[in-house]
């Protein structure tokens, strides 16, 4: 029977330097949002007739985001790799703007907490889309899941 989703997720220790207790909180949420629901489908591992439940394990290489695809018993299925020089700028306005909103949950108003958390999701929007456009033809997934992805990414940026 297909189900093509991730059932557990890994992310590169060692890329990861340094995280607050914000970014940290980021990271447990998409993860386990993620694990919830999410669809995902490595075309080539699918056409293999492996049709999931998947392992998903990422890394930051040379600039480049690798995903390893597994199957439930991890065994490696499938390795997709991609340029992550587009995701640049997302990245660092991202964590700009979660910066300012971290620090604005803590004394601004409402109307400004909201103001800046609009910004933050126009912002993840728009990388999670472009991650969409990145992953075409390569695995399918659905726009929420991207989203997920895209924090996930962006904790495996976090330098310090």
């Amino acid at each position: 029977m297909a189900d093509p989703r991730i059932a557990h997720i890994e992310l590169d220790e060692a890329t990861i330097i340094w995280r607050n207790a914000d970014i940290e909180q980021e990271r447990r949420i998409a993860i386990f949002d993620l694990i919830e629901e999410n669809s995902f489908k490595p075309l080539r591992a699918a056409a293999a007739g492996h049709l999931g439940p998947y392992r998903l394990r990422l890394s930051v290489e040379d600039g480049r985001l690798v995903l390893i695809v597994s199957d439930g018993d991890a065994q490696h299925l499938e390795t997709v790799i991609l340029g992550l020089g587009r995701f640049r700028r997302p990245i660092r306005d991202y964590f700009a703007i979660c910066e300012s909103y971290y620090q604005a949950i803590r004394r601004a108003t409402a109307q400004e907490i909201e103001t800046i958390d609009m910004a933050r999701r126009g912002v993840h929007n728009d990388a999670a889309m472009m991650l969409l456009e990145k992953l075409e033809g390569k695995i399918e997934t659905d726009f929420a899941t991207a989203r997920r992805l895209f924090t996930l990414i962006c904790v495996l940026h976090i330098k310090g």
